[in-house]
Order: structure tokens, then C-alpha cells, then sequence
């Protein structure tokens, strides 16, 4: 989604345009081509985030009217806790600061989860709040209908073609190379490679690493109970258990995922699911859901996350390579700023002074902070 988002908002601007992609396009194994990704403001205290998200969900509509098709569902966002939500946790932080922003949430008893929400009367959840101006979008179809944009817009989609190496005069970066020996000159070279970013530029290897998410597609026999307005996207109790997941597709498809410390993983081999995630799965659903215990898997994949340290995006000039930009780290949480990420990436490439560019600035690795989705990363694999 940076690369993308970045060629559609410099080729707008008046540039030239070159967007190099090893393809098919949109590829399946892309982190962004999966049916569905959540959109929400639900930060805990890091307000910086709840804001920019704010902004995105404006634009998300704006791009739905672009489209002149509904990509992104404002069907809410049900943030659940097994405890009643107190001060310091995601929950109620995220809850308190949404309040502070005058976005509309609001606080669930048990009683109100169950007659609202059925599909939850079975668990344990029984604290949270509703928020509801968030939602979903369709992941894959996003892509897609940006890709059309990209085709019509003029800028120079070379699909088939992996770039190897960076073509270098000096410390200065000239343009790139690719597997078939081909050289592409740039004035500008903005590398949005996601998860193969510490691959391809190794120097960064301390600052962004890969690892590999859990994603399951079941098929569910009670489509009624699972719709968006009665089971809206969700998070269980995240910060504890890691579980969260969307509501149910037209064709019965349910997709649960699990953020935990990941699995470390080199974006070129292959992306299998250990088999052990499929216990772990249905037992979750057998425990939460009345009626999915039996619900059959119909797909596993390791959604590729490219981590920072840190959490946060980044996108900065590189200090000690003129000329290029690197525009990666989407942390697992990236696909909902979509709208954004092209005018804050521009702005970089311009030298254009952006408020929101100024947290994703180029840094060096440092003692971890309380960033975006930070507690994903202490979930133990066994959680």
C-alpha cells in the first residue's frame, strides 16, 4: 500500500512515475490482498494515531464515493475485555482518549452484548464499549481498484520484474536493477517493499525484521448471527489473549487472525501455517461462538508483517544513501492510514513539511517505547 498510494499521489503532483512490481498484481500472497482488514481510531492513549485514523475514515468515504462502490463498511468496531476496563489498559485507555476526540463510543454491559450482539452470548467477554464510526474494508478489492487508478493515471507499471539492487553513483542512489538485468534511472528512488525491505536494503536489518501472522478463513453455518450489524469487527480481550477478527462475508467466509510475537520468517521461503494454529483456532471458536465449533477452516496464511522497532511507520530520506527513500514498517496496523500514505510519503519526497511524517522521520534503533499495537509483541506464542 505505500508504494501504490505513493505512485497514484506523485503522478497526480506532475512527476514522472516508474512502479516496478514482481506480480501478479494484486499478488495473493501480498500482506494487503486478504479479504478484509479493520479500520478503526482504537489506539489506547496514543492519540497521535486516533487522530491520523480519524483522518483516514473521512477519506476511506471519500474513497468509496471515488470508486463509486462501498470498499470501506462503517459497520462499528467491538472492543471486548473479560474484566471490567480499568485505567492502563487498552481497553479503557482507547475508550478515554476516543471520548476525549468527541468520536462516538460507547460503553456495553454484559446484557447489552448479548441482545445486541449475540454471537458473543456464549464467551466470557462480558466489558467493553461499541465504537461507531469504524468498520472494515474489502482488503483485496482495495487493491485492486487502485491498481485500475494506476493504469489509467500514466504512471509506468513494469509488473514481472524484481528489483535486486540499487544502482549507485557515489552515495548517491541512481535508480534500480532488477532480476532480468534491466536499469531503471530515478532522480528518486522510494523503496516500499514491505516484509523484503530488510532483505533488500540489509543495513536496515536492525531497525525492521519479518515475521509471520496467523490468518484463518472458516466457513459458518449461521450467516444470520455473523452478519456486519449484529457481529461488527471485533477485538477479544486483545491485549491478554491476542484474538481478533471480522464479521462474516455474503458467501458465509469468517476471518479470525491472532497477534502474538509472530513467527520470524525470511519473506522468501515458504509461507506455511504450522499445523499446531489449527487447535489453537477452533479452540477459540469452540469457546467463544455458539455453533462454529465444527465450522471448517477453508483457508490458513502467515500474513507478512514488516515490524519496526519501534512500531511506528517509517518513512524518511535515508542519511547515508541521497536520493533514496524508504517508505515501510506497516507493523501489522498500516492498511487502515491507506488513504493517507501516498500525500504523507509525497510530502517526504518533496521536502514538503508534513505533521504527521515527522513520527515516521528515519531513526535508529533504541530502547522500545509504548507504541501503536506495542503489546502484540509481548503476547506469548502460547497465548
Amino acid at each position: 500500500m505505500f508504494g501504490v498510494t505513493a505512485a497514484l499521489e506523485l503522478k497526480k503532483r506532475g512527476h514522472e512515475v516508474t512502479l516496478i512490481d514482481p506480480g501478479p498484481l494484486p499478488h495473493p500472497e501480498a500482506s494487503s490482498t486478504d479479504i478484509s482488514k479493520v479500520v478503526r481510531p482504537d489506539y489506547g492513549s496514543e492519540i497521535f494515531y486516533a487522530k491520523l485514523a480519524q483522518q483516514c475514515i473521512d477519506r476511506w468515504h471519500e474513497w468509496n464515493a471515488e470508486a463509486n462502490q462501498e470498499l470501506y463498511h462503517e459497520t462499528g468496531y467491538l472492543v471486548l475485555a473479560k474484566e471490567e476496563m480499568q485505567p492502563g489498559g487498552f481497553e479503557y485507555e482507547s475508550w478515554k482518549t476516543l471520548v476525549s476526540l468527541d468520536h462516538p463510543v460507547e460503553k456495553l454491559t454484559s446484557s447489552d452484548i448479548i441482545n445486541r450482539f449475540p454471537g458473543w452470548s456464549k464467551g466470557d467477554y462480558h466489558h467493553g464499549y461499541f465504537n461507531h464510526r469504524a468498520g472494515w474494508v474489502e482488503s483485496g478489492n482495495v487493491v485492486s481498484w487502485l491498481l485500475s487508478r494506476v493504469r489509467d493515471s500514466g504512471v509506468h507499471l513494469v509488473e514481472g520484474q524484481k528489483m535486486v539492487g540499487l544502482l549507485e553513483n557515489g552515495s548517491r542512489i541512481s535508480g534500480v536493477v532488477t532480476d532480468s538485468k534491466e536499469e531503471h534511472f530515478a532522480e528518486v528512488v522510494v523503496v516500499a517493499t514491505g516484509a523484503w525491505t530488510p532483505i533488500l536494503l540489509p543495513w536496515l536489518s536492525d531497525s525492521l525484521r519479518c515475521v509471520g501472522q496467523p490468518v484463518y478463513h472458516f466457513l459458518i453455518p449461521d450467516l444470520e448471527s455473523y452478519k456486519p450489524e449484529r457481529f461488527p469487527a471485533w477485538s477479544a480481550d486483545i491485549t491478554n489473549t491476542g484474538w481478533y477478527g471480522l464479521p462474516a462475508l455474503p458467501d458465509g467466509t469468517l476471518k479470525v487472525a491472532h497477534h502474538g510475537a509472530g513467527i520470524p520468517m525470511d519473506p522468501r521461503s515458504e509461507k506455511i501455517v504450522p499445523l499446531e494454529n489449527d487447535q489453537k483456532f477452533c479452540d477459540f471458536l469452540k469457546s467463544t461462538f455458539d455453533g462454529l465449533a465444527n465450522s471448517p477452516i477453508l483457508e490458513r496464511r502467515l500474513c507478512l508483517y514488516c515490524d519496526s522497532w519501534d512500531g511506528d511507520f517509517l518513512i524518511g530520506r535515508d542519511p547515508d544513501h541521497e536520493g533514496l527513500i524508504v517508505a515501510s514498517g506497516g507493523s501489522g496496523h498500516g492498511f487502515k492510514f491507506a488513504p493517507m500514505l501516498g500525500q504523507i510519503t509525497a510530502d517526504v519526497v518533496e521536502g514538503i513539511d508534513n505533521p504527521w511524517a515527522s513520527r515516521f522521520r528515519w531513526r535508529t534503533p533504541g530502547k522500545a517505547k509504548t507504541s501503536p499495537e506495542r503489546y502484540r509483541l509481548e503476547i506469548p506464542e502460547t497465548s
